[in-house]
């Protein structure tokens, strides 16, 4: 939009200045105004008092919209995104700035903690395996493994899934082929600084409002004693045997440590159902309950994935 600068703007006598304002009203406005208050049958006097009581509920208005836009153009310019480490310092204080009254001072202060996490950026940035063929998948990440191992866990945890399932409706089948595929049934949880992890994806432009709400969620955490700054875990800052984002933890946590197999086990049943998960339905792609693997993992290679394995644990 072409903008007028002070030699090109027209130039007003003071008191056309005045009524010249938007939404104000000068006093040659008010002598013509008495005027209108005649014709209508109003006194002068009455007349200019509604004349000011609108001049005022104008400015007011005014006042509001502009304190609006100040407020929205400062929170705009206070936390902006980069794609590189240059910025992430600046961004962490212009952040903690705009969380204050929302995160606490000792989340802050774990907040302020963080560096910026290069292995994020690089796993962030190089998820090949999700654009392979199925076989391809399940031959990178060792399906037949997670078959035979998933199977052994169901016959020497039976109480545990039979409880499960009674409580929640998810068969072992799912949760053993989840806990596999993304630990190793607990044996690779990660070894990256989660707080730094989900504030450097925060600052990060790709992905920045989604992981802006997994940040507030891991300050959260941090006041709950769940996440401290040196909790350890993935690469985008999951964390326990099957790999929650902190925002997944707040929703879908029954209360244990993630980094118990039992509670993660629960957790994870808890969040199928919360996607939808219907008690004896199928879970294969086509069936009911897929759409609740679908939420656990955006890529649809994984979630094929999840519903084959499951599928071959279960024995169906």
């Amino acid at each position: 939009m072409p903008q007028i600068g002070h030699e090109s703007a027209p130039k007003l006598a003071p008191a056309a200045r005045r009524s010249a304002l938007p939404g104000v009203i000068g006093r040659e406005d008010i002598g013509r105004a008495s005027g209108q208050g005649k014709e209508l049958g109003v006194s002068n006097q009455t007349w200019r008092r509604e004349i000011w009581r609108r001049q005022i509920s104008r400015r007011t208005s005014a006042i509001a919209a502009l304190a609006a836009l100040a407020c929205v153009a400062g929170r705009a310019e206070a936390a902006q995104c980069g794609n590189s480490a240059a910025g992430f310092e600046s961004w962490k204080r212009s952040f903690a700035e705009e969380a204050r009254g929302r995160a606490s001072p000792a989340s802050l202060d774990a907040l302020a903690a963080t560096s910026y996490s290069a292995p994020t950026i690089s796993a962030d940035r190089g998820q090949k395996s999700f654009k392979l063929t199925l076989d391809q998948f399940l031959a990178k990440r060792g399906g037949p493994a997670i078959v035979s191992r998933g199977r052994a866990l169901k016959r020497t945890n039976a109480a545990l899934f039979d409880q499960i399932e009674e409580r929640y409706g998810v068969p072992p089948g799912p949760l053993l082929a989840i806990w596999g595929m993304e630990t190793g049934f607990g044996a690779v949880k990660g070894n990256i600084n989660t707080l730094s992890a989900v504030a450097t994806l925060a600052y990060d432009c790709r992905r920045s409002a989604f992981f802006t709400d997994q940040l507030y969620a891991a300050l959260t955490l941090v006041d709950r004693g769940v996440l401290s700054s040196s909790t350890r875990g993935a690469a985008h800052g999951e964390i326990g045997h099957t790999q929650f984002l902190p925002k997944n933890v707040l929703l879908y946590g029954t209360g244990g440590s993630l980094d118990s197999a039992p509670s993660a086990l629960n957790a994870t049943a808890n969040f199928l159902k919360g996607h939808g998960w219907k008690r004896g339905a199928g879970y294969q792609p086509g069936e009911p309950n897929f759409a609740a693997i679908q939420g656990w993992n955006a890529a649809t290679v994984y979630q094929k994935a999840i519903a084959q394995l499951g599928r071959q644990i279960d024995g169906n």
